[in-house]
């Protein structure tokens, strides 16, 4: 599904608008929601958006809850008979919450969207009485499969549900961090066959100062000199085979490290495999800022912003 060209404009000077390999790169002002919006509803897509949150090392005490008043949100489970509810839940369950009240305001309003949550633990969605386009998925984890690493676990228990089912639920896939707070609408412009975020403090900087994986041994390398962008790891998308191939590329390279007795970051394994596989569309800075930077002039909006303790 190719979006139409007319839906992209370079009408900003100040920021770069496309990559090197004509890649869009999306900043408010640079491309028309209504024509995006109008080429999307003809196609009646279903986007999903998954969130992974988990209480590693925090001991855990469940009770067994299962929603049943008519008002409850629609959830399915997928992992067990029957999902447990945490007591005295880590930061990240604070986070959670604010991520999908305020996706369930703004991510891919007027389509239809598929919440998957990985998580260890019961958790209620939002409702979405007022969101009827909107359904809640619950990927429930046991706490033995809580591998030493959070990204790769969670990444592990998404590719396996893409495998087995979300392939054939959605036509576009997000996956994204628990610590973002959605301010404005993340709509149908950010969609595409492989979406990548650029980095919002890494953006600003010279390209020779970016923190690639610099070991030649390593399954994450990028060699000095190399490399176009450094890509934040807070939200990846696509189409659900790419968001699939990145997963599996990602954990076959960190599976081949720890055998070589090396381990790297997430976010390294993500920018060698944009480095490889070039993002068919870059999302700015604009889309997961960190509020703790002073913003420069090029930044007009915060649509997404990461979650301080």
């Amino acid at each position: 599904m190719v979006q139409p060209d007319a839906g992209f404009r370079q009408s900003r000077q100040d920021v770069l608008t496309s990559t090197a390999w004509l890649a869009p790169v999306l900043w408010e002002g640079t491309f028309s929601r209504q024509a995006l919006k109008d080429f999307y509803r003809k196609r009646n897509i279903t986007v999903g958006l998954a969130v992974c949150s988990g209480g590693r090392w925090v001991p855990l005490t469940f009770d067994l809850l299962v929603p049943s008043s008519p008002g409850e949100p629609r959830v399915s489970v997928h992992g067990h008979s029957a999902p447990p509810v945490a007591r005295g839940l880590p930061s990240t369950r604070k986070y959670l919450e604010m991520f999908l009240k305020s996706a369930n305001e703004h991510f891919m309003p007027g389509h239809r969207v598929t919440f998957y949550i990985i998580s260890d633990t019961y958790i209620k969605p939002p409702d979405t009485r007022s969101s009827p386009l909107h359904s809640f998925h619950l990927v429930l984890l046991r706490m033995e499969k809580w591998w030493q690493d959070l990204d790769f676990t969670c990444l592990q228990a998404l590719g396996e549900r893409i495998v087995s089912h979300i392939q054939d639920e959605v036509d576009f896939l997000f996956s994204m961090q628990p610590n973002l707070i959605f301010h404005d609408d993340f709509g149908v412009e950010t969609l595409g066959t492989r979406v990548a975020l650029l980095h919002a403090w890494w953006y600003f900087r010279n390209t020779t100062t970016f923190p690639y994986e610099r070991r030649p041994t390593s399954a994450a390398y990028i060699p000095f000199g190399q490399g176009d962008f450094y890509y934040g790891s807070s939200i990846i998308g696509g189409t659900p085979h790419q968001v699939l191939d990145l997963v599996e590329t990602y954990l076959e390279g960190v599976i081949r490290d720890f055998g070589a007795g090396l381990n790297s970051t997430f976010e390294k394994y993500l920018n060698r495999y944009y480095f490889l596989k070039r993002p068919t569309k870059l999302l700015s800075p604009e889309y997961s800022w960190d509020p703790s930077f002073l913003l420069p002039p090029q930044m007009l909006y915060v649509k997404v912003a990461q979650s301080r303790k």
